[in-house]
């Protein structure tokens, strides 16, 4: 018995799903080892600010919580 044979969802190539393939199961061996070098990855600077993060919540509790009068 075989391995399933899959389409990438990026180049459209077909490739064995083995067991243990590093990556996703729709994308090919070659797509998973481009996206593991982090290079698709963008950063979002306002998820990572702590500051941002802190005024956000504050702002948050304060709409939930207020009193109104």
């Amino acid at each position: 018995m075989g391995f399933p044979i899959k389409v990438c969802a990026v180049c459209g190539e077909e490739f064995e799903l083995k067991p243990g393939k590093p990556g996703f199961a729709n994308r090919c061996p070659s797509c998973s080892e481009e996206d593991a070098d982090g290079s698709a990855k963008s950063v979002d600077p306002l998820k990572s600010d702590k500051g941002a993060n802190a005024a956000r919540k504050e702002a948050m509790k304060n709409l939930l919580y207020r009193k109104d009068s």
